[in-house]
């Protein structure tokens, strides 16, 4: 017995567009001491997201890399999570 629903294909076609949230809010600097923040673009291992999973601009994820090694370096970050 054939079925006549049409086939559903799913994550086909082109992805949305992630914009940068630091560039549409016009931040100036990243705050290195804003760890509430910082943890966003963390993962559950403490490695810094890519560009592609959070949508940031180059510019700014430099400067997010730049601030969340900073927060490491005096311990407001983990290096590693336990």
């Amino acid at each position: 017995m054939e079925d006549s629903r049409p086939i559903r294909r799913r994550g086909r076609g082109r992805p949305r567009r992630r914009i940068c949230a630091f560039c549409v809010d016009k931040v100036a600097v990243i705050d290195y001491k804003d760890t509430e923040m910082l943890n966003r673009y963390v993962n559950e291992f403490g490695r810094i997201r890519p560009r592609r999973q959070t949508g940031t601009c180059a510019k700014h994820q430099r400067a997010l890399a730049v601030a969340v090694k900073r927060a490491r370096h005096i311990a407001l970050l983990p290096f590693v999570a336990m």
